[in-house]
């Protein structure tokens, strides 16, 4: 831990960290090849996480059909791989901090699906208080900081939160997640400096579902190659195949390593597919059914790890133990949400202020 922070002080590269200097393309790393660096017990826990992440969800959009949930919505449904495959590679006092499509991030780091339930629907018993709703959840037991409703306004935060850690000469990193939309804002270019800059162990890690809002990233960005937007600045990044969760997971291994011995930021272009609209008010009508279904039925995540775990010997009543319990752990969630009282309005005047 002392030898990392020295490094980030000296500003020096260790010899087991990658080349970050280089801005060529052709020279940046790539992730490795799928199936790599999971064990069955890993695999097991990835399946079980995201399909809590998946039914989660869909309870959700539920309740905001039936009106018990206000406000706005951004459902995670088809990027689960994306948060658990990146949180399986992280360890205890890591940090967290996404945008405001933020759920599954929530649940894969060990938030409870109950408190997350009742935020969403504006109870007291919520992570919030019922004041904070779908976009604005914290845990400082998780370390997790945030969905954020600011397009781009985390991958600043994250930065700062890295650089927390690089002062306090811990070798702690920040897994900082953002859409394909975000990764054109200014504050994100500055965000990519300031860590090269000061070597900080942040990892970038973009969530490119191809549309940023209604809008596809061949329209809406000249670099179709997001793997390589840190390259300016020395940083080195790697395309990611965000529908394997053993991908994501050795991609993030490595990220990980680079950002823990003190060789500064890393650059994760982690290529999903969401399922939903982009909101709950979003008809999504800017694509093909035969796109979403094509994907739903050749790529998604949890069936590839399910075929990976039959593979490997698992059987049906374990996957029938599995489905069991992550349906009770939603049911109780979605009842606890319901039943759970509003909060006092006294609760207006707190949170507001920190005082010194």
């Amino acid at each position: 831990m002392a030898q990392a922070a020295e490094t980030r002080k000296r500003g020096k590269d260790p010899e087991t960290a990658l080349n970050s200097g280089s801005a060529d393309q052709a020279e940046m790393p790539r992730a490795p090849a799928t199936n790599q660096a999971m064990s069955r017990e890993q695999l097991v826990k990835a399946y079980g996480d995201m399909l809590l992440i998946r039914r989660f969800e869909e309870k959700a959009g539920q309740l905001y059909g039936m009106g018990l949930i206000g406000g706005f919505c951004h459902l995670y449904i088809g990027q689960e791989a994306v948060v658990v495959g990146i949180q399986l590679a992280l360890s205890d006092g890591d940090q967290v901090i996404t945008s405001y499509r933020d759920h599954g991030h929530m649940l894969a780091t060990g938030m409870e699906p109950r408190g997350v339930m009742a935020e969403l629907t504006g109870r007291s018993g919520g992570y919030s208080k019922g004041k904070g709703g779908s976009m604005h959840m914290f845990s400082k037991e998780k370390r997790f900081f945030g969905g954020h409703g600011i397009v781009g306004a985390q991958v600043s935060l994250g930065t700062g939160l890295a650089m927390a850690n690089w002062y306090r000469g811990s070798d702690r990193v920040c897994a900082t997640y953002f859409g394909d939309g975000a990764s054109s804002q200014g504050q994100v270019f500055e965000s990519f400096n300031l860590a090269a800059l000061m070597k900080l162990p942040c990892i970038y890690v973009i969530e490119n579902n191809k549309y940023g809002m209604g809008t596809s990233l061949e329209r809406a960005s000249a670099s179709h190659d997001l793997s390589v937007n840190g390259a300016p600045w020395g940083i080195p990044g790697a395309k990611v195949d965000g529908m394997d969760v053993t991908a994501v997971k050795a991609a993030a291994d490595l990220a990980v390593a680079h950002c823990r011995s003190g060789a500064g930021p890393y650059l994760l272009e982690v290529q999903t597919y969401r399922y939903r609209g982009h909101s709950m008010s979003d008809p999504a009508k800017y694509r093909t059914r035969d796109e979403v279904q094509k994907m739903r039925t050749e790529r998604d995540c949890i069936e590839a790890a399910r075929h990976l775990l039959e593979a490997a010997g698992m059987g049906d009543d374990e996957f029938k133990a599995i489905d069991a319990a992550v349906k009770a752990r939603v049911q109780e969630a979605a009842d606890f949400a319901q039943s759970s009282p509003e909060p006092d309005e006294r609760e207006l005047w707190t949170d507001v202020l920190v005082e010194g």
